[in-house]
């Protein structure tokens, strides 16, 4: 990979989850969340083989499916709550969803 390429990728990854932990908005949570899977899936096709594609491919889908279900959480509870804060999670299906997307993810146990 050539050595600017994988530069930009490391500090989209650091952009990404810098964006992420400091954002209080869900969209800006989301919007960091994205940066790190769009960062990541070079570095995973890096090696230019057939299974690192493949791997990059479902990487992506799984990825673009919990986002989804971010947002969709998100919307549930703002629709709700009324408020967008990502401290004002407070209905139950909210939180199964977020908790859910979260751990699709992460890659947690039931979701790897």
């Amino acid at each position: 990979m050539n050595p600017q390429a994988k530069l930009i990728s490391i500090s989209s990854l650091l952009l990404g989850t810098t964006i992420t932990i400091s954002s209080n908005h869900w969209m800006m949570a989301w919007t960091g969340l994205e940066i790190n899977t769009l960062a990541i899936l070079p570095l995973i096709s890096k090696p230019h083989h057939p299974r690192a594609i493949e791997a990059a491919t479902k990487y992506f889908l799984v990825q673009a499916a919990a986002s989804t279900l971010l947002l969709f959480s998100s919307t549930t509870n703002a629709l709700f709550t009324g408020r967008w804060d990502i401290t004002q999670l407070t209905h139950p299906t909210s939180c199964l969803l977020l908790t859910t997307a979260i751990s699709i993810k992460l890659g947690l146990v039931p979701f790897h």
